[in-house]
């Protein structure tokens, strides 16, 4: 290590310039904001669009709205929260993927119990004549 690498307090300057710029790989750039903000965009325009004009059945709107606002999502973690397999070590991936199969097992256990609750009830009238 050269004497005119190393500043007053005998911090080494090259490694602070690594660890700037180490820093700035984890942030997003102006362009990655733009591109994020005209997915967002587009991608809250066509639902909008399609409920305001209703040009398919309820269902397929339903379900076109839930796959913008899957993809939506997705966009936001890349662009805005900047979650990637090289941020925090890969800790927030998983931090993902967990928090996921968690929501989807809740999701879908509820979805089965309410579905079998449902088929499973005794009819009314037979209800009437126990008591």
């Amino acid at each position: 290590m050269s004497a005119d690498t190393l500043d007053r307090g005998g911090h080494d300057h090259a490694d602070h310039a690594h660890d700037a710029h180490h820093d700035e790989e984890g942030h997003g750039s102006r362009r990655g904001y733009w591109i994020g903000f005209l997915l967002s965009v587009v991608l809250t325009a066509i639902p909008f669009w399609l409920v305001m004009t209703m040009p398919l059945a309820k269902q397929a709107t339903a379900l076109i709205i839930m796959a913008f606002a899957a993809v939506q999502m997705v966009v936001h973690m890349i662009f805005f929260l900047h979650m990637n397999r090289r941020a925090e070590g890969g800790w927030s991936i998983m931090a993902l993927i967990f928090t996921v199969v968690i929501v989807g097992i809740a999701l879908s256990g509820s979805l089965w119990v309410m579905y079998h609750m449902n088929e499973n009830m005794m009819p009314m009238q037979d209800m009437a004549s126990m008591g």
